[in-house]
């Protein structure tokens, strides 16, 4: 097919050619043709080689790459392709007893703009890309024909969507939605707001990191600050954890963890659940503990926001060091984009120094096999986690 192309700036071609998916508008000379937002187009390098295909934009991010095969065709046979590459991958990655993983995700699949996570019989998507919004029944039909949900929901929302010059779109695509569902994960049951409930419901790409966790809460008494809905708590307690304290400032959600724990035979009384403000739960407790996990939401949503998020993260993490016993585990995580992994170390281990201890690295966290990243792509890596142990001196 004869597409519009864009034609790059001298030596600017040299991220695509490395393999990342994006060109930023300052590397763009020219466009001939006039696409809109969201066509497909050609891009070539100064000299007019082509570079690849991908989704055209006005905003910031002027070109997603979609194949650097300019003799591909972008048509319902290449999203077939790329949805079935990403499912085969799920059965390879995916653990028995678990019904609950991302399906698509986005860049890391080939599917720039798309996310589809799956919840038992139901799928939940969301559309970034004026590109993909552009494609959205063909790729609601495939999903439909490979999958056979039961029912879709659409949560297409927030500042991508702005970006992209798209209002947001929430609600039911077809069958008929339950408010609440519940799934399995790793043989543990949780119920799951799939409506309105933060993300899409369920924080998936936290699943390795909770296996993890578990697996360090034997005789522990743990504390799981920002808990949402309890699903790292549910880990401690079934790892034989002697206490766990659950903190999130949401009382809906602390409902949720309540039923948590008792739907897998486990206790609110003997793993307690605070309303409160996580900043102020520090300040005000005087209890220490052998696990504490962090894993607040994303205090920086865009580069601007750094200088006050990373004063946000040193804060947390400094409580955390202090209430921690000698030897005691920290698992911190950041899911801010603009904060970097050498950062987001940076700001911790000032933590853990002003706390007048030190850290060994026990490990790297970061999401599950089910969110993969395109290796060129270090921006699709928005979440770091340190499993660390602390030592006074």
């Amino acid at each position: 097919m004869h597409y519009p192309r864009i034609v790059l700036k001298k030596g600017r071609d040299a991220a695509l050619r490395r393999g990342h998916p994006w060109l930023f508008s300052g590397a763009v000379a020219s466009v001939e043709g006039v696409p809109d937002p969201g066509d497909i187009v050609l891009a070539s390098d100064a000299g007019g080689r082509p570079l690849g295909l991908g989704f055209f934009s006005t905003g910031d991010i002027a070109f997603r790459l979609l194949t650097d095969d300019p003799a591909d065709r972008i048509d319902a046979f290449f999203w077939r392709r790329r949805i079935e590459q990403a499912l085969a991958l799920r059965r390879k990655v995916i653990p028995p007893e678990t019904d609950a993983y991302r399906l698509v995700n986005a860049e890391g699949d080939g599917l720039p703009g798309l996310v589809v996570d799956r919840y038992g019989s139901y799928l939940v998507m969301t559309i970034g890309t004026a590109g993909m919004e552009k494609w959205r029944e063909t790729v609601i039909g495939l999903l439909l024909e490979i999958l056979a949900p039961v029912g879709i929901y659409e949560r297409s929302e927030g500042r991508s969507r702005q970006l992209e010059g798209l209002s947001d779109r929430i609600g039911p695509v077809t069958g008929e939605i339950p408010e609440k569902t519940e799934i399995t994960e790793n043989g543990l049951s949780f119920e799951v707001d799939l409506l309105v409930g933060q993300k899409t419901g369920f924080f998936l790409d936290q699943r390795l990191n909770r296996e993890i966790v578990g697996a360090f809460s034997r005789s522990a008494a743990v504390l799981n600050c920002f808990s949402y809905t309890g699903a790292f708590s549910v880990y401690a307690a079934s790892g034989a954890a002697d206490r766990v304290v659950s903190v999130e400032a949401s009382a809906s959600a602390n409902e949720f963890t309540r039923r948590n724990l008792v739907r897998n035979g486990l206790s609110p009384e003997r793993h307690p659940i605070f309303t409160a403000n996580v900043f102020d739960y520090f300040r005000e407790t005087q209890e220490s503990f052998d696990l504490i996990i962090l894993d607040p939401p994303a205090f920086a949503k865009s580069r601007k926001d750094v200088a006050r998020s990373a004063r946000g993260y040193k804060e947390i993490n400094l409580q955390a060091a202090k209430h921690l016993r000698e030897g005691g585990f920290l698992a911190t995580f950041s899911c801010s984009n603009p904060i970097d992994p050498e950062l987001f170390e940076k700001i911790v281990l000032g933590a853990v120094r002003d706390a007048g201890k030190t850290a060994q690295l026990l490990r790297l966290l970061g999401a599950g096999a089910d969110h993969p990243v395109n290796l060129a792509h270090p921006e699709g890596r928005y979440l770091k986690g340190l499993l660390l142990c602390l030592h006074s001196g």
